[in-house]
């Protein structure tokens, strides 16, 4: 059968699909014809649909009806479109589609939960890294300094480190960390109220356990970072997206009767739109946060990259008793691979964090917390930060100036004034997805903003990281990208 009767065949079967159910509404109706012969197969990988113009035209319904519908498969991977080719079924839809569907359960025998767990887990990127959000710059890390330093700190280690430890970390790298987030960040905190842990990671999932029960609502940002939502969901929290605008996260927009226990936000530097949540809106989520008997999980993890002002004052230090709990990492300001991050926590936290800790994660690496310490009082932290400052400034430069041809032709970016990455906005998920493939293609990475939605109202665009590459490869490889979108 031909293109064009293909087509027609797609859009009968929808005009009958429409005349006998418009109940859930008419972008949904639409949704779920489709999705289903994509499944089933009647709608075979590479075939051919008719434009969202066609559809809207020959069903009599709106265009931006028919454009949610197919935005919403494409976002979901069964759809895809190429310049000159239109719009089809993806080559990997019906896998995808099977592995996605409500209710589905895996052959490897995972329970609900971690069935729910493993869908908001993004595989493992490769290959080429121009643009993986989140890496910091591994070569211009003080390697040999700081060997010396581990070595240092693994002759003169006690006995008692290759012990189980309970204390909450070694109380050097407390006291140094105290003086560092009280100067440079504001934080209202006693070296005692620090907890080191392996990670950002392990302290979500901490919080999550020792403050929520399963069931529990926890507020999220909208779109916001894969990180928290997978520990929040691990621990069987219910997620309630809440709105990001210009001006962060609006508490306002939370559903109403969403009372949470939890609310997650990146004040400083959202991710991934990289907004500053406002003055305003700091003091109404504070209000919010006590009204409602809720913390909130203040995650700082690129605080110390601004390139236009100084680094803001933290959420936990703008007003006394705040009921927040503040998050830091050190893999994105020194190397991933060290697994180090902290929480400061309210006093009476303190004791029950620290005993759950020592039981669930075991604490360790105290001769690298050691190191670290030390790293920190001699000066070479805040040398080593600003000298990345330097050079994000300049591969920030060198990426925009590689999308400048397509930024001239209406290709729009963050401002950048902070962090480690740039937001390229896109036109409709359908253009996101035909970039996201032609990168896998010629082995380069490219995040896609509708990966960072949890809810159905999804938006178009790319996370662009320049942090981990040199500029000759962020030129590279943004020269590519900037031939493939002037080619949609």
């Amino acid at each position: 059968m031909s293109r064009r009767a293909r087509a027609s065949w797609v859009i009968e079967a929808l005009a009958i699909r429409l005349s006998q159910d418009r109940e859930p509404g008419l972008s949904q109706v639409l949704y779920s014809a489709l999705r289903g012969w994509i499944e089933t197969g009647e709608l075979a990988a590479g075939e051919a649909l008719p434009s969202s113009r066609q559809m809207a035209r020959e069903l009599g319904v709106a265009r931006n009806t028919a454009l949610a519908a197919l935005d919403r498969l494409a976002a979901e991977g069964l759809l895809v479109t190429r310049p000159g080719a239109g719009l089809s079924v993806a080559r990997l839809a019906l896998a995808e589609a099977v592995h996605q569907a409500p209710g589905a359960r895996r052959e490897a025998g995972l329970s609900c939960r971690g069935d729910r767990l493993l869908a908001a887990c993004a595989p493992s990127g490769g290959g080429h890294r121009a643009f993986a959000p989140g890496i910091p710059a591994l070569d211009l890390f003080p390697r040999a300094q700081w060997q010396r330093l581990l070595r240092r700190h693994q002759q003169r280690a006690p006995e008692s480190w290759l012990a189980y430890q309970a204390g909450g970390g070694v109380a050097a790298l407390k006291i140094a960390l105290c003086d560092y987030l009280r100067l440079s960040r504001s934080v209202r905190c006693t070296p005692d109220q620090i907890l080191i842990t392996q990670g950002a990671q392990q302290g979500f999932e901490l919080i999550a356990r020792l403050l929520a029960d399963p069931g529990d609502r926890a507020w999220i940002e909208e779109p916001g970072y894969g990180g928290a939502k997978v520990a929040l969901t691990a621990a069987g929290l219910s997620l309630v997206p809440v709105p990001v605008d210009a001006g962060g996260i609006d508490p306002q927009r939370a559903p109403n009767g969403s009372t949470p226990k939890l609310i997650y936000v990146t004040p400083s530097h959202q991710y991934p739109c990289g907004v500053t949540l406002s003055l305003a809106r700091r003091l109404a989520l504070l209000e919010t946060a006590r009204a409602q008997g809720a913390w909130i999980i203040e995650d700082d993890y690129d605080s110390e990259f601004r390139y236009s002002s100084p680094p803001l004052a933290s959420l936990q230090g703008l007003v006394d008793q705040a009921p927040v709990i503040y998050v830091g990492t050190f893999s994105k300001v020194l190397y991933p691979g060290l697994r180090l991050g902290y929480l400061v926590l309210p006093s009476d936290l303190v004791e029950p964090f620290q005993r759950a800790n020592a039981r669930l994660n075991r604490e360790g690496q105290y001769v690298a917390q050691a190191a670290l310490a030390e790293f920190i009082e001699q000066g070479h932290f805040s040398r080593h930060v600003a000298r990345m400052r330097r050079a994000y400034r300049t591969r920030q430069a060198a990426l925009r100036e590689a999308l400048k041809p397509a930024t001239v032709e209406g290709l729009t970016l963050s401002d950048g004034h902070a962090g480690m990455h740039l937001l390229a906005g896109l036109d409709n998920s359908l253009q996101e997805k035909a970039l996201v493939e032609a990168g896998h293609a010629q082995g380069i990475q490219l995040s896609p903003l509708s990966r960072y939605f949890t809810g159905t109202a999804l938006q178009a665009g790319l996370v662009l990281g320049y942090a981990g590459s040199h500029e000759e490869e962020i030129a590279r490889a943004g020269g590519w990208l900037t031939r493939a979108w002037q080619g949609l």
